[in-house]
């Protein structure tokens, strides 16, 4: 049963994806995204990947949306028609970067193999003393928080940082519009 709502979900992803390279409105793209990445959410719940769904639906289906629609509130929403000629040289890069990239996880353990090496690494030390050595009955809370602190608390900087950079950037061209509509209209208010 699980095999299937994996395919079910797989679908209806790679389905989602034609449809958002298909589309010229920007607008119905971006929903489609945020729609992609719920359904990649989904898929890694089933997968007993609960953190990282988390952090998908709430990054990439809210932050990013939210993101992408202040972007076109500055923009138009429809994508220019002009012509563009066919580069064959970025369509033989991207097929050889997938081909690599497929022929890589050739190598990989099998999903849920208990002999697999990422599952005797550190796993083993982290489930026997995780509750002597920080006292926290949650497991992953506990890696997170106290053996991977330094990284969650760089990766939290990193994207509070890229936040209040986009912030800024979609602010400034906010200010930029509305000094040049002025100066369109005829307001001798003069620039700061």
């Amino acid at each position: 049963m699980i095999d299937l709502i994996h395919i079910f979900l797989f679908t209806f992803l790679a389905i989602i994806a034609i449809v958002v390279i298909r589309m010229r409105d920007l607008f119905a793209a971006v929903m489609l995204m945020g729609i992609f990445s719920l359904l990649s959410a989904s898929l890694f719940t089933v997968m007993d990947a609960v953190d990282v769904a988390f952090t998908e639906a709430s990054v990439g289906a809210g932050i990013s949306t939210i993101l992408m629609l202040a972007t076109l509130s500055l923009t138009t929403s429809k994508e220019s028609t002009l012509y563009q000629r066919p580069r064959p040289l970025a369509l033989v890069v991207v097929v050889l970067t997938g081909a690599a990239l497929v022929y890589a996880t050739f190598d990989m353990p099998r999903y849920g193999d208990a002999a697999a090496p990422i599952n005797h690494h550190v796993a083993d030390y982290y489930i026997a003393r995780t509750m002597d050595d920080t006292g926290v009955p949650n497991m992953v809370t506990a890696i997170l928080a106290s053996y991977r602190g330094y990284d969650t608390f760089g990766e939290t900087t990193v994207i509070f940082t890229a936040c209040v950079g986009v912030m800024l950037l979609l602010g400034g061209a906010r200010t930029f519009y509305r000094w040049r509509r002025r100066e369109d209209a005829g307001d001798p208010e003069p620039r700061p």
